[in-house]
């Protein structure tokens, strides 16, 4: 199951960055899927995909006590690692290059599954762990809602290509007229 859930999440990620576009820039489909060049909708179809295959997870796992506690840690992990890896290589070559993106998010993927491993392997946590767990992910879904509409005015939010923010930064707005 681990190596599927890294395979699902991977291929459904990978996608998610062309749906917005394929849905002719359908304002509910920018909740979920990328909307521009920026780190954060990177970080967001990581999470997209990631919750995506909790619908699967959750019937193998979810009764476990730990299950809350591994699937915030992993969604934090993507949340995390993706802008860490990032801006680490691109300080060096000065430039995003594609085949690093690509492998960059296969890698934050394999690490997000992998905490989830670790935790749900753990014998059970003190329940503290969960309740801090479950205020973690309310924050982690409000940030995943929220910033697509009301990015922050930030490096992270900024899309690198039109230099504008969330919707806005969307190149086809400012490449083609309706």
């Amino acid at each position: 199951m681990f190596y599927i859930g890294i395979i699902f999440i991977c291929v459904v990620g990978t996608l998610l960055h062309f749906v917005y576009e394929w849905s002719d820039h359908n304002k509910y489909v920018a909740i979920f899927a990328a909307v521009n060049e920026s780190t954060w909708e990177h970080i967001k179809i990581g999470m997209t995909a990631t919750m995506m295959w909790s619908f699967i997870d959750c019937f193998v796992y979810g009764m476990d006590e730990n299950y809350i506690i591994a699937k915030s840690l992993s969604l934090l992990t993507i949340i995390t690692l993706i802008p860490i890896l990032f801006y680490t290589y691109t300080a060096f070559t000065k430039k995003a290059i594609l085949l690093v993106d690509i492998i960059c998010f296969v890698i934050t993927i394999i690490c997000s599954q992998l905490v989830f491993a670790h935790v749900m392997g753990l014998y059970t946590l003190p329940f503290e762990f969960r309740y801090i767990s479950y205020g973690l992910l309310l924050i982690e879904l409000f940030a995943y809602f929220y910033l697509t509409y009301h990015p922050f005015k930030n490096f992270i939010f900024k899309d690198p290509i039109t230099k504008k923010y969330g919707l806005e930064g969307h190149s086809h707005r400012h490449h083609h007229k309706h």
